[in-house]
């Protein structure tokens, strides 16, 4: 009798091999990696290939529904993942010609062997909607036709998705290797022999379920920060190990488990300086623990006073008797952007310099500015890491001066990057970094006297998207381009706390103002929206107007 539950880690010459044959149910969800996270898993792997030259890389876990010895597998988890290397092989492949082409093309689809039963097919069958197109354009190699399609004419976010991450990969290897066939090859070599999955395996599909949601689960299995507290504890002298015990679980209590495991995190990063490549306990004693003289300094020095700076960032609660507000409202903003990125400067800096509260206003307002323009202009992790890096190793060179951290400011490249984004189609920005912006700029309008916390927001075109022969728009706007050129930009953007409405979004502009952007109060929450509804019309010197005073205002606060 098969085993029910089999588990192994696999190279990816393995995973991509005859012994699986992988079928993404109908059931799953679409394929969803955007080109950043496609991105980041190229630069990781790029990285580790660069720096480590004879460990191996784990990619994770999937969970596949497969009776032993058969290749068939269901995939209940990891498609993301397979589809993901799938496109870097094809990439890869791509760039190579002869032998060296055949090779690798294995990896991606089965040549068939007669004599054992095996017909040509790809390796990977991804959901019946989206299968012939990867089959034909990514599995059959045709990246160049790939890239001509227009992603407008695509029928799904799953194909489009597809098709940039493809282009991405093809960038990414032209970027790092430009060409040379040899370190292509190379790293070639590393992605299928030194590269891992964990793949499990069972041939009931309720048990594939229950080992998917146990491998997701959150429960109170081990944490790193658990091994470390038995090891620091236990070097403690006997006699003081109840009150440092009780420190310990006290700094646990008040950030939470999870909290606690992200504050050792950040203590890691504010040491290493560089993205992690280990598990955060392998890392934490090799960057940390050595640089500390003793166990009890470590809670004391270390532990304790990154966990007070934590606290503060994360919650906001900065106190002094001057500028709290300000820099609390800065700690708002900076909780806003969808990365933690920053928090291990924060941390350095108000562990180190929290007494001093002009200095405190003064770096925050220079670490949100770097992180709205990370945020906005799109920066990946690496970039991030890298950047907030130069951040720490300013910090520690300052630690024992009383000079600014000019590590914290922009570079003028940095400025005119910013600018240009800000000046470019915001519309077009993903939803969190356009909902930032725009809020962020708001607040700029209300000197920070208003807080935000809308349960639904809505960014609306004034000069909507289409334009009706025969409306006002179109005698406001005659030219096309004119209109490509102003349409997403922020002059013509307004934030509603309301849901949108199709019908209304093409309204003239004065029923538009009164039946759409005031909303049921018959104002409006928001600073940006109201100066829309002071304006009697809508034509291109007044879009342009604004565009001009909006960008000086962002200047202006932002200090570019």
């Amino acid at each position: 009798m098969s085993k029910k539950i089999s588990g192994a880690e696999y190279p990816l010459a393995k995973i991509f091999s005859s012994d699986f044959d992988y079928a993404i149910p109908t059931y799953q969800r679409p394929y969803a990696w955007t080109h950043v996270q496609a991105g980041e898993l190229f630069s990781d792997l790029h990285d580790f290939f660069l720096n480590e030259k004879d460990d191996t890389y784990f990619l994770g876990s999937i969970v596949l529904i497969k009776e032993e010895g058969r290749p068939h597998a269901e995939v209940i988890d990891g498609q993301q993942r397979l589809t993901t290397l799938t496109i870097l092989l094809a990439a890869l492949t791509s760039m190579f010609s002869g032998e060296l082409r055949t090779d690798f093309e294995n990896y991606i689809r089965e040549p068939g062997r007669a004599s054992q039963g095996l017909k040509p097919k790809p390796r990977l069958a991804l959901r019946e909607r989206d299968r012939a197109f990867f089959a034909d354009y990514v599995q059959g190699l045709k990246l160049t036709e790939l890239e001509a399609l227009d992603p407008a004419q695509l029928d799904n976010e799953s194909k489009r998705n597809i098709r940039l991450n493809a282009l991405t990969m093809l960038e990414r290897l032209d970027s790092a290797f430009g060409g040379d066939q040899e370190r292509l090859c190379e790293f070639g070599a590393f992605l299928v022999q030194r590269c891992f999955l964990v793949a499990v395996s069972t041939p009931s599909q309720q048990s594939a379920f229950r080992v998917f949601s146990v491998l997701n689960s959150r429960g109170l299995d081990l944490l790193p920060t658990d091994i470390i507290k038995s090891d620091v504890i236990g070097k403690i002298p006997a006699d003081k190990q109840d009150a440092f015990n009780d420190i310990w679980e006290e700094l646990e209590v008040e950030t939470g488990r999870d909290g606690f495991a992200e504050v050792f995190a950040h203590i890691r990063m504010i040491h290493a300086k560089e993205k992690a490549r280990k598990a955060l306990l392998e890392e934490f004693r090799e960057k940390v623990m050595p640089k500390v003289a003793t166990a009890e300094a470590l809670i004391s020095d270390v532990i304790e006073p990154y966990t007070d700076a934590y606290l503060i960032a994360k919650q906001c609660q900065y106190t002094s008797t001057a500028d709290a507000a300000e820099i609390n409202a800065l700690l708002g903003w900076l909780n806003r952007i969808d990365n933690s990125d920053w928090l291990p400067s924060g941390m350095r800096f108000l562990a180190d310099k929290g007494g001093d509260a002009d200095y405190v206003l003064w770096f925050f307002r220079k670490l949100e500015r770097l992180a709205a323009y990370m945020h906005v202009c799109g920066l990946d992790v690496n970039q991030r890491i890298e950047r907030y890096a130069e951040v720490l190793r300013g910090l520690e060179q300052a630690h024992n001066g009383s000079n600014p951290v000019t590590s914290v400011e922009l570079t003028d490249t940095e400025r005119k990057r910013m600018l240009a984004a800000l000046d470019g189609r915001i519309y077009e920005l993903t939803a969190r970094r356009r909902n930032y912006l725009i809020l962020r700029l708001d607040s700029f309008l209300t000197d920070g006297a208003a807080s935000y916390n809308p349960t639904l927001l809505t960014i609306e075109h004034v000069l909507p998207q289409t334009v009706a022969p025969g409306s006002q728009w179109s005698e406001w706007w005659p030219d096309a381009s004119q209109r490509d050129e102003w349409v997403h930009r922020i002059a013509n953007l307004v934030p509603l706390n309301q849901r949108r409405n199709s019908a209304a979004q093409n309204y003239d502009f004065d029923r538009k103002k009164t039946a759409y952007f005031v909303g049921r109060s018959g104002v409006s929450s928001y600073v940006l929206t109201t100066q829309v509804l002071h304006e009697a019309t809508w034509r291109p010197e007044a879009v342009a107007r604004r565009q001009a005073d909006l960008l000086a205002l962002m200047q202006d606060k932002w200090m570019l």
